[in-house]
């Protein structure tokens, strides 16, 4: 790093009132450099903060209804017809010609970009559904006349969410356990290696399609199977770092000076292990994903007419006279896919002690 960035840098962390170590500012100076991986950075984080604002760009409600001098907020709330001078008590269809013009009379609507949920239905379309793109449907619909483009958005909210609570509480489980393993060892690391073995072996699909003949499938169903399957993935390699730092003089002066081994599992031992977890994370992401989309694509993820990248992929193979579907489901897991990919290359160099910025 130049000697203007760095000053740059510190007058930043004395402004932010963080202290940074050298080591940290070499890790992100190593981050910013692999440009790919730090531009699909930002490319991620905006599109998953876009699609966390769904409701707001895709829905078939208005953002906001002004009506005889009051405001009203139908993308927070439910309102009945008859706050609009309607005749029913139920809530509002604002896409019913009635109660728009009801509106109109006394106010005004606005609209989202795209006038369409995820579970909306175009029943002016012009031609059969699944229809191709058009002004209105700007990636065409569905085969049950659903915007793909909204239900696109919605479920890449899904997909991204399920992948970082995937990956953040199995990674959690899995650092714990290898670390118990490889910082007690001995007979404790040989049962629970056994039992790893074990439970390895599952066949998650075959126990998904069982599970599914008693119960119905949801976000959080998915979430716990999968945790319970998937916490694994880093538990041979946070051992391996513990099996080869417990001896280490620093532990075993901390042992000699008192200190418990919680603490020293968790402040001494643990650093060292994260290099080469962090470093496995992002991919650890794209697996998460990708069963998730597995799981729609093959019927046994989220329950029908959810929004999900696998469903659309099924329908694309359904469909293959509408090329729009797979073409569209299959460009944007690629491309979620790819950053996420990119990104977990540029923190494998921001971690790498032989690249020095």
């Amino acid at each position: 790093m130049s000697a203007p960035a760095a000053l740059a840098a510190r007058r930043a962390d004395r402004f932010l009132g963080l202290r940074v170590t050298p080591l940290t500012r070499r890790r992100l100076a190593n981050f910013r450099a692999n440009r790919r991986g730090f531009w699909s950075l930002w490319i991620f984080l905006l599109l998953f903060v876009v699609s966390l604002f769904a409701e707001f760009i895709a829905n078939d409600r208005p953002i906001v209804v002004s009506y005889a001098g009051h405001l009203y907020f139908p993308v927070l709330a439910d309102y009945p017809e008859t706050t609009f001078g309607g005749e029913f008590p139920t809530e509002a269809d604002y896409r019913d010609p009635y109660v728009r013009r009801r509106i109109e009379a006394q106010g005004w609507m606005v609209w989202p970009p795209i006038p369409f949920h995820y579970d909306t239905i175009n029943y002016a379309l012009r031609s059969p559904a699944p229809s191709p793109p058009d002004a209105v449907n700007w990636l065409g619909t569905d085969d049950q006349g659903r915007d793909v483009l909204a239900r696109l958005i919605y479920g890449f909210r899904i997909s991204a969410l399920f992948g970082l609570i995937l990956t953040l509480l199995s990674s959690l489980v899995g650092i714990a356990a290898g670390a118990i393993q490889g910082y007690y060892g001995g007979l404790t690391d040989l049962l629970f290696q056994r039992f790893v073995e074990l439970w390895s072996n599952i066949p998650t699909l075959f126990l998904l399609i069982i599970l599914s003949s008693f119960v119905q499938p949801n976000f959080w169903w998915l979430l716990g199977i999968m945790l319970a399957l998937s916490w694994m993935q880093l538990v041979d390699l946070v051992r391996a770092e513990f099996l080869r730092a417990r001896n280490f003089d620093y532990v075993r002066a901390a042992r000699a000076l008192g200190v418990s081994n919680p603490v020293i599992m968790v402040r001494h031992v643990l650093p060292n292990a994260m290099v080469s977890t962090l470093t496995f994370m992002p991919f650890i992401l794209n697996g998460s994903i990708t069963t998730l989309t597995s799981l729609d694509f093959l019927g046994f993820g989220l329950p029908p007419g959810s929004p999900s990248l696998g469903e659309l992929l099924l329908q694309g193979k359904n469909n293959l006279t509408s090329p729009w579907l797979g073409l569209t489901g299959f460009g944007v897991l690629a491309v979620m896919l790819s950053l996420l990919i990119f990104i977990g290359e540029a923190v494998r160099d921001a971690f790498d002690p032989r690249k020095v910025k």
